[in-house]
């Protein structure tokens, strides 16, 4: 781990001198007060300083260093490295072996602090990396950030994790990471990389590394199978939906078809009857065609391959449109949109197309009420409301109305299901989104919102100040 913070040799070797200095002076002061030999336990303190700040060898010297002191300038005879008495002999042998152990135990200490902060980092860092890894959304991300934290921990320049087998060269050192004598990965540092550093990362980050990565790999495996699976499911959902409505709704209007078809051929129909069979057939062919275009648009937005061809379009021109591309329902439709709308930039066939599934939506539950159709604009926002005073939905159905081949249990139209998927679709294609509002027994709303684009906004009302002007 980073060796940062870790006092230099200079450093200790001013701080033995200084400390052995200040308390040889300190000592003239004590020698009033206790005998000379007794001064010399003061001389611990230096000892005991700097053998837990630098380690063991610098301890040692300031040891020597404060014996010297002692006998030169505190020992009789002074000023000389000579010791006259028997006793003084003994006490200056004591200081020594004393100070010995002092500054081995105090080194012991440190050496003990050093290894529980380096194991301290050491679990802090494979936490991160495991939050990094396990948390993180993208792999790639998530093996940059904890490479990145790598390098801080070790202070290395650069560290790169790779998921693939990659070689040393001249500027990188690779350390590979294997599980079940598989390489799964390689963790790249710089090439001039210590050894100490090297043996520290493979000895105590690389096989915590190698079972997060392993993880990982795991988790996204798993997880494709499970969007695999569910995209599957989904896909014998849709299946069985279509076949259904291939097998019921295209069948009544084939069957519709036929039958007046055939009895077309009778000579004994009179004009009236030829007429009504003919119309029997134009509305079940159109209905038909309806069906096979909703079919046709919902496996386009399913497999993301609409692309609107968005230009200037007024709901003045969409609205008309879509109505007449739907039966009308007996109460007909009551149709009002402000004056002065801001255009949109959209596709007008889909949007149409959208505005009428909702519109043929609506129809089949009116009754004989008309349909109303009301535009404005609100803000940023071109706000359109298709609502009929039918026998409305259940809060719980208000979503799942927009899913593809979702009918209402009291459904009794010919409806497929689709339509209003379909417009759901083209609307979020052009930047739009629709909602139901609904009360049981009090109608139904659908409300949609398209943007209006900022030239739009100032277009109407550049428009509407030239018009207030005149």
């Amino acid at each position: 781990m980073s060796h940062e913070g870790r006092p230099s040799l200079a450093s200790g070797l001013l701080a033995a001198v200084t400390s052995v200095a200040l308390i040889t002076l300190a000592n003239y002061g004590l020698r009033e007060l206790v005998p000379v030999v007794s001064t010399g336990v003061v001389y611990m303190l230096a000892v005991l300083l700097v053998s837990s700040r630098w380690g063991l060898g610098l301890g040692l010297l300031t040891a020597f260093l404060s014996a010297a002191a002692f006998n030169f300038f505190h020992i009789p005879p002074t000023g000389r490295f000579t010791i006259a008495e028997g006793e003084n002999w003994v006490a200056l042998a004591v200081f020594l072996i004393a100070a010995a152990v002092v500054s081995t135990l105090a080194d012991a200490a440190r050496t003990r602090a050093e290894e529980a902060e380096r194991r301290s980092r050491e679990a802090d860092l494979s936490a991160e990396m495991a939050r990094l890894l396990l948390g993180g959304d993208s792999v790639e991300d998530s093996l940059r950030a904890a490479a990145q934290r790598i390098a801080r921990a070790f202070d290395l320049g650069s560290v790169s994790i790779e998921l693939r087998w990659v070689d040393s060269d001249e500027r990188r050192r690779a350390l590979p990471l294997i599980v079940a004598g598989n390489r799964i990965g390689t963790v790249l540092v710089p090439a001039g990389t210590d050894r100490a550093t090297l043996d520290a990362l493979q000895d105590r980050v690389v096989p915590g590394l190698e079972t997060l990565v392993a993880a990982v790999r795991r988790r996204d495996e798993l997880e494709a199978q499970v969007i695999e699976t569910k995209a599957l499911r989904r896909s014998n959902v849709v299946k069985t939906a279509i076949l259904r409505a291939v097998s019921h709704d295209l069948r009544s209007p084939l069957t519709a078809i036929t039958t007046a078809a055939g009895g077309l051929t009778s000579d004994s129909l009179s004009g009236e009857s030829r007429d009504e069979l003919a119309s029997v057939i134009k509305d079940e062919a159109a209905r038909l065609a309806r069906l096979v275009d909703n079919l046709l648009d919902l496996s386009q937005l399913q497999a993301g391959g609409v692309e609107p061809r968005q230009d200037w379009t007024g709901l003045d021109e969409v609205v008309p449109a879509a109505i007449d591309a739907v039966p009308a329902p007996p109460g007909g439709f009551d149709v009002q949109l402000d004056p002065d709308l801001p255009a949109v930039n959209a596709d007008a066939a889909q949007l149409e197309r959208a505005i009428a599934n909702v519109l043929e939506n609506e129809t089949r539950f009116a009754g004989g009420e008309p349909v109303s159709v009301r535009a404005r604009a609100s803000g940023r926002q071109l706000i359109l409301r298709i609502s009929d005073r039918g026998p409305g939905i259940a809060r719980g159905n208000l979503e799942r109305i927009f899913e593809p081949f979702h009918r209402s249990p009291d459904e009794k139209g010919a409806g497929s299901g689709l339509g209003l998927a379909i417009a759901r679709g083209f609307l979020e294609a052009n930047g739009g989104r629709i909602r139901a509002e609904s009360l049981p027994g009090q109608g139904t709303s659908f409300v949609i919102q398209l943007p209006i684009p900022v030239e739009a906004v100032r277009a109407t009302r550049a428009g509407a100040e030239e018009r207030a002007g005149e």
